[in-house]
């Protein structure tokens, strides 16, 4: 069977269905490729780069399979042959007219837009794609709309504090946005209601804010993966934490959607009126109506007290060779998918749930919406046994465990100390001292690293454990003092096990190290 690749009619779009890269995989599963001249020219993949991958140039409405990163114009439409099959981004939920005319024609359509989160679909899912970098990029855009620094700095001019950065849902954009204004040297807060994304937020360097509890805990899970609408109690207390917020807050960055239906409004034009001029809000649900009052779609504004309201819905886009990569992967996965004989032939089956729900039109009969897929579910309630209930024969409750046991644990080690120090010569005396407070300091040192230093702080311990080394090897070989031999024997057992911490340490580093490096 034909792939063809189309150029995009739509106004302004920059990427493209199929790199040279995924063109040789294509290839692979045994299809023939066939690219629009001039496709890839605004990617930067000019068709000497498909050419040479294996494709050829030619007319892509011929083919047996057309992919599109938009909805085919209809001209494109018109121009495709009987029991083609259509792969791209269509927003079925959105453009019901859309579907119709797609019904009305002998195609079969798939959006790649409609893949359900699940885990098997992970690597199908265009969405998390695209999102992951329009969160890199709308950082890039306010950031160059700020025009001032991202990091704080001290210099002979002056001190410069950094940025503030609010982040406006955790999801795979808000996350992407934390990492990238995290990295730029900016103090980074995000906002979520769920509250299990609060250790993501804090492994990329960021501060969980949580609205307040109301007078029912809400959770937000959904059944379909995605984010569903919160109730007006849980909006007004996240309003409250906005409005405190803003004032402070050089950068926000909104990401709330919800899939078919109107994006939530959570930044009001008073927060909006409450913060510094020179500020910038970065609004990432701009092409469903915007989470910022003020927002005006494809376009950065300008507000009364000097606040840029960014509403591009082109960020993806704005990296075209990236994007065009991975949305191309995303599409070499879904033909893995249907193509399992890798023989080029394209199979539909209807009992994948993956490939049933992205079927928008088959064979020109209609098959949207689909049936729906459960995801995810509420966790169940923790019950405790009813007091009636008969514990089972032979068990045993573990006892539970005294918040007096810590205390009476280091007084017996204060005491077991104390009586070495009365024992023990005078000498010795100050090196025990010594010792009981550097495991005291170390020990609060220590339990107070962030986990995202614990490989600086293993380069510290291997230092430490040099010294020990070093002092160990000073003390062998008095033998002629008295206790001359037990000092060479501590001596070689402190050799001995600091010399596995330093060879471990560098070990695990540098396997640590070698994840990150290119084969």
């Amino acid at each position: 069977m034909l792939i063809g690749i189309v150029s995009e009619a739509r106004r302004g779009e920059t990427r493209v269905a199929a790199t040279p890269t995924t063109v040789v995989q294509l290839v692979k599963l045994g299809y023939d490729v066939v690219v629009e001249p001039g496709a890839g020219e605004l990617s930067s993949f000019p068709d000497e780069a498909y050419v040479g991958a294996g494709a050829r140039a030619g007319d892509p409405l011929a083919a047996d399979i057309v992919f599109g990163v938009n909805a085919l114009s209809q001209e494109q439409l018109d121009g495709l042959k009987p029991g083609a099959t259509v792969l791209g981004l269509m927003s079925p939920a959105w453009n019901p007219a859309l579907v119709e005319d797609l019904a009305k024609r002998p195609i079969t359509a798939l959006a790649m837009d409609a893949v359900p989160r699940i885990s098997r679909a992970q690597s199908l899912d265009v969405l998390s794609s695209m999102a992951n970098i329009a969160g890199y990029r709308a950082v890039v855009e306010a950031a160059h709309a700020f025009g001032r620094f991202f990091t704080g700095q001290v210099t002979a001019a002056g001190k410069v504090p950094p940025a503030k950065v609010l982040v406006c849902g955790a999801g795979v954009a808000g996350l992407a946005a934390i990492g990238a204004a995290g990295s730029l040297g900016a103090v980074v807060y995000a906002t979520d209601p769920r509250p299990e994304v609060a250790d993501q937020v804090r492994s990329l360097g960021g501060e969980y804010l949580s609205v307040e509890a109301g007078d029912a805990d809400e959770v937000a899970v959904s059944a379909t993966g995605y984010a569903k609408e919160m109730s007006q109690d849980y909006n007004a207390r996240a309003a409250r934490l906005y409005m405190d917020r803003m004032p402070e807050t050089d950068i926000v960055i909104t990401t709330a959607l919800i899939p078919g239906r109107p994006a939530p409004t959570l930044i009001t034009a008073e927060m909006v009126a409450s913060m510094r001029s020179g500020s910038v809000i970065v609004d990432l649900a701009a092409a469903n109506g915007g989470n910022v009052e003020g927002t005006v779609r494809d376009e950065a504004v300008v507000t009364a007290n000097g606040v840029t309201i960014i509403g591009y819905t082109d960020l993806p886009g704005r990296l075209p060779t990236q994007a065009s990569q991975l949305y191309g992967t995303n599409l070499v996965n879904l033909m893995k998918l249907m193509t399992p004989d890798k023989d080029g032939r394209l199979v539909l089956d209807f009992d994948d749930v993956v490939q049933r729900s992205m079927t928008v039109v088959h064979d020109g009969e209609l098959t949207w919406p689909p049936p729906p897929v459960q995801v995810s579910a509420a966790p169940a309630a923790a019950s405790s046994p009813a007091p009636s209930e008969a514990r089972p024969v032979g068990s045993r409750a573990e006892p539970p465990v005294s918040a007096r046991r810590p205390f009476a644990m280091a007084g017996v080690g204060a005491t077991v100390l104390f009586l070495l120090a009365a024992l023990s010569p005078s000498a010795l005396q100050g090196h025990l001292t010594v010792f009981a407070l550097a495991i005291v300091i170390g020990y609060y040192v220590i339990g107070q690293v962030h986990h995202a230093l614990h490989t600086p702080l293993m380069s510290v311990t291997n230092a430490i454990s040099g010294i020990i080394v070093v002092g160990a090897l000073l003390q062998i070989g008095h033998g002629e003092t008295p206790n001359g031999d037990v000092v060479t024997v501590l001596s070689t057992i402190a050799i001995l096990l600091a010399s596995v911490n330093i060879f471990g340490g560098f070990a695990v580093t540098r396997r640590m190290l070698s994840m990150f490096s290119r084969s």
